[in-house]
């Protein structure tokens, strides 16, 4: 099964097909060649082996990421347990 969390597209590279990303704080160059529909800047995407998949709602992107979060904090307080 695989996960993809929700990235926002924080700089778009004219002419190569590619933007960089931020999930979760760690920024990422990816490839947007798949996309039928542009990018602009604040956009939230999903992303599958280095490629944009497709973008998605800016409120449910940052429903899932409040939800991941929570994993992640009921993770880390459980491994200091």
């Amino acid at each position: 099964m695989c996960l993809s969390i929700p990235s926002q597209v924080v700089e778009i590279h004219q002419g190569e097909e590619s933007v960089t990303v931020d999930t979760m704080g760690v920024k990422r160059k990816v490839s947007s060649h798949l996309m039928t529909e542009p990018l602009i800047l604040g956009d939230y995407v999903l992303i599958h082996i280095g490629f944009v998949m497709n973008k998605i709602d800016k409120e449910d992107a940052q429903e899932s990421l409040s939800l991941y979060k929570e994993i992640v904090a009921k993770i880390e307080q459980e491994e200091q347990s």
